[in-house]
């Protein structure tokens, strides 16, 4: 890309894409908004509920790995239309027909596929089209377009299941699916499939191009994975936030006496994830200005601190669980945008796809572990109680410190530009 012109239509696809992200990732927010209400309009248990918010995550993670290193091979947007496609499928279904745990649980699926398709997808986009320097920044945009969207998503599903019902909430979503398809599929130039680059990196000792599917050298490449280990727990802890979130509010408001008089808790944590992508940008910022590593490190390390005691302390008081659950939540998205930069950046440029597939499976394998780590606890610890929750999170604390000991142990590179570098 060169010259004003393709300076120009770098600009046009970077605000193309992340829009409709946007409009793809509406309808995220919809099932954990609607939490409380759909557990007891379907009688589920907690591990249920965990298991119909989990497959969103493990669909995503089977499917990824396919999906996202086919962009190396064929053009990506073809791969996203199909990703945007399933995502419309999904939410369209859930509003239509579903009516407990089976077909909440296979719809949620099919738009977990849908994910898989557009997330990693419209990043590969973008990475293709920015230098090294600038890369970092690129990936804070897009995961900014679909953090804002993301938190947004949470108020909105509320608002209109209140207004409408919870099924036209998820048809909805499928319309604005729908439209960031369209933009897509009419925006975007059909490209021929990527060329291969950097020679000397995608030939095998036999001379010959290796597998799409061999990811070996992936994993070889410890300063890519190691971030992308640090990705897997993030998303974990994550999931288990934002699935968990409304419900653990919903029930401090209840047990305190304080339900229907305060915050509405899918707007508590619309708040938080808001904050959580502003904290994403700065903590990228921080990365390139203090050292990535650095960075992570002390997010961790945070996190470890919020998710042993927010349970416990969280229970005695709605408005001291509110400031905790956002803190909590502005620590857990400080090194989103940083670990994944370090994966991309980080990454044998011909084998970008598979990296970010790579680590985009790892990351939504710890998603899907999270809802169900908190829903098992809650029935194993006797139901919901302030002990029950305390423990939910405690072990996500204990997982959090694992990671960081392997982190910490590998010791990845810094990334151009970094200070620490």
């Amino acid at each position: 890309m060169t010259g004003t012109s393709g300076a120009h239509s770098g600009a046009k696809l970077v605000a193309v894409v992340c829009t409709a992200q946007i409009f793809v990732q509406l309808g995220a927010g919809f099932w954990p908004a609607l939490l409380p209400q759909m557990m007891q309009l379907w009688q589920l248990t907690n591990s249920e509920a965990g298991w119909i918010t989990a497959i969103f995550f493990g669909t995503y993670m089977v499917s990824v790995p396919v999906l996202v290193t086919l962009t190396d091979r064929v053009d990506a947007k073809r791969v996203y239309l199909f990703g945007v496609a399933c995502t419309v499928a999904g939410h369209l279904l859930f509003g239509l027909y579903a009516d407990g745990f089976w077909s909440a649980f296979a719809t949620r699926a099919l738009a977990g596929m849908g994910w898989a398709g557009t997330y990693m997808t419209g990043l590969k986009l973008l990475a293709d089209q920015v230098d090294a320097k600038m890369m970092s920044r690129a990936v804070t945009g897009h995961a900014a377009s679909i953090g804002i969207s993301g938190a947004v998503s949470f108020l909105l599903g509320d608002v209109l299941a209140e207004h409408f019902g919870w099924r036209s909430a998820f048809t909805i979503s499928a319309g604005t699916a729908f439209i960031a398809w369209l933009m897509v599929a009419f925006v975007v130039p059909w490209r021929a499939a990527p060329p291969p680059r950097a020679q000397g990196t995608t030939k095998g000792p036999n001379g010959k191009q290796p597998a799409l599917f061999d990811f070996r050298p992936v994993v070889r490449n410890t300063s890519a994975f190691a971030y992308s280990i640090v990705y897997c727990v993030h998303t974990l802890e994550m999931s288990a936030l934002r699935g968990w979130g409304v419900a653990f509010l919903a029930f401090v408001a209840s047990s305190t006496g304080l339900a229907g008089e305060t915050l509405s808790p899918a707007l508590v944590v619309t708040v938080l994830a808001l904050l959580g992508t502003l904290t994403s940008i700065a903590g990228n910022e921080a990365s390139i200005r203090f050292g990535r590593r650095r960075l992570v490190a002390t997010a961790m390390i945070l996190s470890i601190l919020f998710a042993a005691t927010v349970g416990f302390l969280g229970s005695t008081n709605y408005w001291l669980a509110v400031v905790l659950l956002i803190v909590y939540g502005m620590v857990v998205w400080l090194d989103s945008s940083s670990v994944t930069a370090g994966a991309a950046g980080n990454a044998e440029p011909a084998r970008r796809g598979a990296t970010l597939a790579v680590h985009s499976m790892l990351g939504y394998a710890g998603g899907f572990v999270g809802p169900l780590v908190v829903g098992w606890t809650l029935d194993l610890a006797g139901g919901m109680s302030p002990m029950a929750w305390g423990l939910a999170f405690a072990v996500v604390a204990v997982l959090m410190a694992l990671a960081l000991a392997i982190f910490l142990a590998i010791r990845p590179r810094e990334l151009e530009g970094d200070r620490g570098r």
